[in-house]
């Protein structure tokens, strides 16, 4: 059996494996910065908390330095959830383990496989920073060898720390950050922090982040410049030269158009009728509602002048056609 654990200033009798409910006060999210945000994953939890509550408890080991805190292990996005729905406590299922045994226990233990170099190089480095432990016993508790160790931490030392805040604001998807900055920021950092802080807003896929950075590393004076001031605006002229023209038949182009509308309007039909509606959190709600109002009157300005051509073009067919008259 464990003690009693102070919660809010009571104390609250559990035994091992049993949950507690603790005050979000009562937690240290020290860990947060080893967690990459990712907004659709946000988005789920929010809408699960909202329409079911918390189902599975967080874990988290005893402070060695207070009796009253907790140091959050897993569930970090339930977290932040529940504190943007303010609810005011939160379920939680404390380790009987010391703090570095139950970090590295719920490392090995997680089920999400997403975890890449960069997410394995912040673990290593607060376990070295935090913990003092070498390489040798990193490798050692890992069953990795040395050299994946050091290459790990060397990624981590590479990566400027603004840029890893990105990735871990999910700004940046760390495999392009790995792939695509990383080889920016060896050669040039103060190069590498310019790009990274043009692209962050944008949220660019790992495609868009590769063409870039390509484009930025090889690309020309006015190139660079354009890729920092206006990224959005390079990728859309980068599109523009390699979609196919359709040899620029405007009947083609207009029949492309429409023939990606209505692949677009079948799309997003399927997800309504996959039940994307009913998961939707009320700021979802309002903001899809918004774009379907703009995409509404868009398309119907659209339709009436597409009526308007037809009635005309065939009125123009009768007064020509001797045979009509």
């Amino acid at each position: 059996m464990l003690g009693a654990v102070a919660l809010g200033g009571r104390s609250r009798h559990r035994g091992d494996g049993d949950h507690v409910d603790l005050e979000f006060q009562q937690l240290d999210r020290r860990y947060e910065a080893l967690r990459r945000a990712s907004p659709d994953r946000e988005k789920r939890v929010l809408a699960s908390l909202i329409r079911v509550g918390q189902q599975a408890p967080v874990v988290v080991v005893a402070a060695e330095q207070a009796s009253d805190r907790f140091v959050l292990l897993d569930g970090y996005k339930r977290v932040r959830a529940l504190i943007r729905l303010r609810v005011d406590t939160v379920r939680a299922t404390p380790w009987a383990l010391s703090e570095l045994e139950a970090l590295l226990l719920e490392r090995l233990i997680r089920t999400n496989s997403e975890d890449g170099p960069l997410e394995q190089g912040w673990l290593l480095r607060e376990l070295r920073d935090r913990f003092g432990l070498t390489a040798e016993e990193l490798a050692h508790r890992f069953d990795k060898s040395r050299s994946w160790i050091s290459r790990r931490l060397a990624l981590v030392a590479d990566l400027p720390e603004f840029i890893q805040a990105q990735v871990r604001r999910g700004e940046i998807a760390a495999h392009a950050a790995m792939k695509f900055l990383v080889p920016v920021a060896r050669a040039n950092a103060q190069d590498c922090l310019r790009l990274a802080q043009a692209i962050g807003p944008l949220r660019p896929t790992t495609r868009q982040v590769e063409a870039l950075a390509a484009a930025f590393v090889t690309g020309s004076e006015k190139t660079r410049e354009l890729v920092l001031s206006d990224p959005q605006l390079f990728l859309r002229a980068r599109e523009a030269t390699m979609s196919p023209t359709l040899d620029k038949d405007p009947a083609a182009l207009l029949l492309a158009d429409f023939g990606a509308l209505a692949g677009v309007a079948r799309r997003a039909h399927r997800r309504l009728k996959e039940g994307v509606g009913a998961r939707l959190t009320p700021p979802e709600h309002d903001e899809i509602h918004s774009c379907f109002r703009q995409a509404q009157a868009d398309t119907e300005q659209l339709f009436a002048r597409w009526k308007r051509e037809v009635q005309s073009d065939r009125s123009d067919n009768k007064d020509s056609d001797p045979q009509v008259a």
